[in-house]
């Protein structure tokens, strides 16, 4: 897995480089703060609230909002509407969103939905391994194949390529649905070979009804648990950590509508006739907002992340596994810390992947010069892409902070608008910041000579990582 990995990040970038002539680039969006929201085109003064019933008004609208959002003001429902605008995505409420830690809860929690399915099974995920997990997992979904549930299964090419053809036929064999996404060998295409586009979610959707996204794969590097949460903090195998969300209610039809607009659009073969939207009632009392991004298609998540930094008033606290910002995310990020904001970044101690592990680390200097704080998580493998802001707004999802995640991957990412989710969004920050090491100014500039040449020459890829 580890290997596997490394080999994809380094071979991808530098296929690009090869087949590019030009880099794509993302949206100058400086102009993103609440007092844009007319120039954005709306004069909105409350964002669109959907649930199980339909749009909300604005009035009760306004009042679900004091109810759930710490310290409601004006702006808060400004940079709310300023938000839709630049995402093109209401706010849905009616949810019951469940933080899950690690794989072996994720993995417990999805199978455990899948063993409950009646009608479909939805998987979208980047990397699908032949190993003793994906193996169980497989197994389970070809025996819901067989008892009558239809599975349908979207890999990517590249996330999955250490993994043997074999393994996917035998699950298409079963009956199974399977389309792999963007084929390395362009003779399998359809249209043009891009190889640097990528299919980065992991989504599962179960009957229409619950539905997991997040940043876990299917591989045994979930298998165990790390040490976060762990009563037992010698334990011999630590696994990977990372965060995924399960959500049941009206938001999980906006998640559906994801898989399907990639099958769609990337396969060649049509889903069976399935109830795919079945009446949804309200489950619980979250508001989110479910955000999908394409390649070199609308930076949604991007757009999202830029407003909530430059918004920000009191903290920001992000837990990114691959930190590779562009100019305009680390500029906002030290315009904040500048500004008084508490900006704290969790980032790896342990990788799987030395040319984004370096290039993450050129950046320290200016960031700590800036006032902002950054920790390395140790023993384990840090895979989680999350951020808390302002304990309010908080987003889960599969998008790291770097050029690839934004503008080449299909990525998604559920935002969640509620101060009591922001709260266990806070508690698992301050978890795993008792598990990281801060990184102090005097000690970073005493680093070694070849670490700073190792952080030079993986800055030079910095775009195609």
């Amino acid at each position: 897995m580890v290997r596997q990995t490394k080999a994809i990040r380094l071979a991808v970038p530098l296929t690009a480089v090869l087949l590019l002539n030009a880099c794509a680039t993302l949206p100058e969006i400086n102009y993103l703060d609440a007092s844009a929201v007319d120039s954005a085109g709306s004069n909105k003064t409350a964002p669109t609230v959907k649930n199980a019933k339909g749009i909300l008004s604005d009035k009760k609208t306004v009042a679900l909002m004091r109810q759930r959002w710490k310290n409601f003001s004006p702006d808060q429902a400004a940079q709310a509407v300023l938000e839709e605008s630049v995402t093109g995505s209401p706010l849905i409420s009616g949810n019951q969103v469940t933080l899950l830690f690690d794989g072996p809860q994720t993995m417990a929690a999805m199978m455990d939905a899948i063993k409950k399915a009646k009608s479909h099974i939805h998987l979208e995920t980047y990397i699908f391994d032949q190993d003793e997990l994906g193996t169980a997992f497989s197994d389970l979904l070809i025996a819901q194949q067989q008892a009558g549930i239809q599975v349908s299964i979207i890999y990517d090419s590249v996330g999955t390529i250490g993994t043997p053809q074999s393994f996917f036929d035998k699950m298409q064999a079963a009956g199974i649905q399977m389309l792999a996404f963007n084929p390395v060998n362009p003779t399998k295409l359809n249209g043009p070979w891009r190889p640097n586009r990528r299919d980065h979610r992991k989504i599962l959707i179960v009957d229409g009804e619950v539905a997991f996204t997040g940043g876990v794969n299917i591989s045994a590097s979930y298998a165990n648990s790390s040490l976060f949460r762990s009563k037992n903090k010698d334990q011999a195998a630590v696994g990977w950590r990372d965060t995924h969300i399960k959500i049941e209610g009206p938001a999980v039809a906006a998640i559906q509508w994801v898989f399907l607009d990639t099958w769609t659009n990337a396969g060649d073969a049509p889903l069976p006739e399935k109830s795919y939207f079945p009446p949804l009632q309200n489950r619980g009392n979250k508001m989110v907002r479910v955000l999908a991004s394409e390649p070199e298609g609308n930076p949604a998540i991007y757009k999202a992340y830029m407003l909530a930094i430059q918004e920000a008033s009191t903290s920001i606290h992000i837990t990114s596994a691959y930190f590779v910002p562009d100019a305009q995310i680390l500029k906002a990020l030290i315009a904040a810390a500048k500004r008084g904001v508490d900006v704290k970044i969790i980032m790896p101690g342990v990788t799987d992947s030395g040319l984004v592990f370096h290039a993450g680390q050129s950046f320290y200097t200016e960031m700590l010069e800036a006032g902002i704080k950054i920790y390395e998580l140790q023993i384990a493998v840090l895979h989680a892409k999350t951020a808390v802001i302002d304990q309010v707004w908080s987003t889960v999802g599969s998008t790291n902070i770097d050029t690839r995640s934004f503008l080449h991957n299909k990525e998604i990412n559920v935002v969640v608008i509620d101060t009591e989710f922001a709260l266990s969004m806070e508690n698992a920050f301050n978890e795993d910041l008792r598990l990281s090491r801060e990184i102090q100014m005097e000690q970073w500039q005493q680093r070694p000579v070849t670490t700073k040449l190792k952080e030079w020459l993986a800055r030079r890829f910095e775009y195609w990582l």
